[in-house]
Formats: structure tokens, sequence, C-alpha cells
């Protein structure tokens, strides 16, 4: 799992920042992967559990150093998404200077709904996402609102990292990153692609 952070511009800003001048990207492993119905769960090392909702970029094809204009020919389909964060231990890390490897990376920090085939999303850069927690509205925003696009992402991705079957793009979240609970309940929807439900407990 590719992510990329501050690709929304007020969600940067919501952050304590601006945009940066090149992409900020992390990496998720394996374990982090979690389905519809599951329970992220939260580690002792923290009690800051964040929400970031975002359009998930599955790629289809196995490809380096692609060109933007044929970027799209790569991806399989699309999915929606939480970026889960640790915020209190990625808030030391930044001060240190350390990579955000743990805060972004622990086990089940990576639900992801149902993968929708490419060809069931005409345009993928008009999409409203939204985030309620327990019934209420957390982030609503749209991916016109990114600021690389999706070609743009693979591209500069590809260039570093050889892209495989399977791989998924997380693309950034819009602003309105908050945090939850145990016991709180996620619903996560991109119009038009897929929703997603879970819920939040203690490892």
């Amino acid at each position: 799992m590719l992510c990329l952070g501050k690709n929304y511009e007020k969600h940067a800003k919501e952050m304590g920042g601006e945009v940066p001048p090149n992409p900020v990207v992390f990496l998720k492993p394996s374990t982090a992967l979690l389905g519809d119905g599951g329970t992220v769960l939260i580690p002792a090392i923290s009690n800051d559990l964040h929400h970031e909702v975002e359009l998930v970029v599955v790629i289809g094809k196995h490809g380096r150093d692609i060109a933007p204009e044929h970027a799209m020919e790569y991806i399989l389909g699309y999915a929606v998404g939480l970026d889960m964060t640790l915020r209190d231990v990625q808030s030391a890390a930044k001060k240190r200077g350390e990579p955000w490897a743990v805060a972004k990376g622990f086990d089940t920090s990576a639900p992801i709904g149902n993968v929708v085939p490419k060809e069931q999303v005409p345009d993928p850069h008009s999409l409203m996402l939204n985030l309620t927690v327990n019934g209420q509205v957390r982030q609503h925003g749209s991916t016109a609102e990114m600021i690389l696009n999706i070609p743009q992402i693979i591209s500069y991705l590809s260039s570093i990292y050889t892209l495989e079957p399977g791989d998924c793009i997380f693309t950034g979240t819009p602003e309105g990153v908050s945090q939850v609970q145990p016991g709180d309940l996620l619903v996560a929807e991109i119009e038009g692609v897929s929703s997603l439900r879970v819920g939040v407990g203690r490892r």
C-alpha cells in the first residue's frame, strides 16, 4: 500500500503546514489491510486515533516509469479506504524528524471497501467522499480538490517503486480529520464507488 500525505490543500493547512513542494509518500504493510465490517484496533502505544477517508486506486498490471498520459491504463479499479493514523505517535515522530511508519502502518490501519472496476467510474476526479462517526458527518469533500491528480500520482510513484497488480494507492484525504474512540462506528462512502463500515476497539 502506497500512500500520499497532504494531497488536499485544506487538510495540509489543518495539520499546521503548507502544501509541500514534493509529494509526501509513506507505506503500509499488508497486515494493515482490513475489510468491510472489521474492527480497527488501537495499539497500546497510542491514545489518539484519527480517521482519514480516501479514494484508493488499485493497480491492475506491472509498470514502472509510467508516463502520465498512459497512467490510467494501469488501473484495475477504485475503492473507498481509511488511512487510520495514531496522531499522537505521528506528532512525536514529526518533532524528532522520524518516519511515520508506526503511526500509519500498524495492524488494521488500512480498511478498504470493495473494489469497483474502473469502467464503472467514468470520472474519478469528481467523486464525493463522506465519512460519518456514529451517524455524524466528520469529513465531506471531493476528489476534484486533490493537488496531484491520479495520472500524476501513478507517474510519480512508478518513478520510484515498481507497481504490481494488487497494489493499493491511497490518494490523500480532505479536511475534517478527528479522533475516534473504542466503540465508535465509522461509515466511509465514495459516490458511485463503494462504502465501508468499521468499528474501533483496543488491541
